[in-house]
């Protein structure tokens, strides 16, 4: 692989971020060919379909927190639309079907803003901190990432971190740093039966 200059890691939350973050900044990026590569990296929080709106503020208070407390660098790309995501659920998931499930098209909806956001701002590849999670469906964020690689040209780098999943959320925990109880749409919300 040709060496990274510059990553742009995706956050879905802070929980998630906390042991990348960690292992990135102490280890560095884990390759295809299983090395280890220092790399400038940026966090990057775009998450416009969690719901309710105060959950989605809750998570990018959360994830910036964190940047803060570790001193990272980040950004956030602040766009909130519930509306929106329901309806391409329904017009792409359900009626066109461009895409397999919601899950999928969640995927695409958030990787492709980062990707949009990586082009124009001169990184070299991308990552996601969706990949630490064992209730991810891993096989759909690659093929996502793999379709958003080859449309901007981007390098997608997917890194299996689920065995250091519970040692996240014990360091976010010890930090201090809000855990949330589901994956984050309204759809998941919903079969959690969750009560605000």
């Amino acid at each position: 692989m040709n060496k990274i200059n510059k990553l742009l890691v995706h956050a879905c939350c802070g929980p998630c971020f906390t042991y990348i973050n960690y292992d990135l900044k102490n280890n560095g990026l884990l390759t295809e060919d299983n090395t280890r590569q220092k790399v400038d990296f940026t966090a990057c929080f775009y998450n416009p379909n969690i719901h309710p709106k105060v959950e989605y503020e809750r998570r990018k208070e959360a994830f910036e927190t964190l940047c803060k407390m570790e001193d990272t660098d980040y950004v956030i790309l602040d766009e909130y639309s519930l509306d929106g995501y329901i309806k391409d659920v329904v017009d792409k998931v359900l009626n066109k079907k461009e895409f397999e499930s919601r899950c999928e098209y969640c995927y695409y909806l958030r990787l492709n803003k980062v990707f949009l956001y990586a082009l124009e701002n001169g990184y070299d590849a991308v990552t996601t901190t969706l990949s630490i999670s064992p209730y991810q469906k891993h096989d759909i964020i690659k093929k996502v990432g793999k379709l958003l690689e080859d449309k901007y040209k981007i390098k997608f780098i997917y890194v299996d971190y689920r065995q250091y999943f519970r040692q996240g959320q014990k360091m976010a925990r010890e930090k201090g740093i809000y855990m949330q109880k589901y994956c984050g749409c309204v759809f998941s919300f919903d079969s959690g039966k969750w009560v605000y």
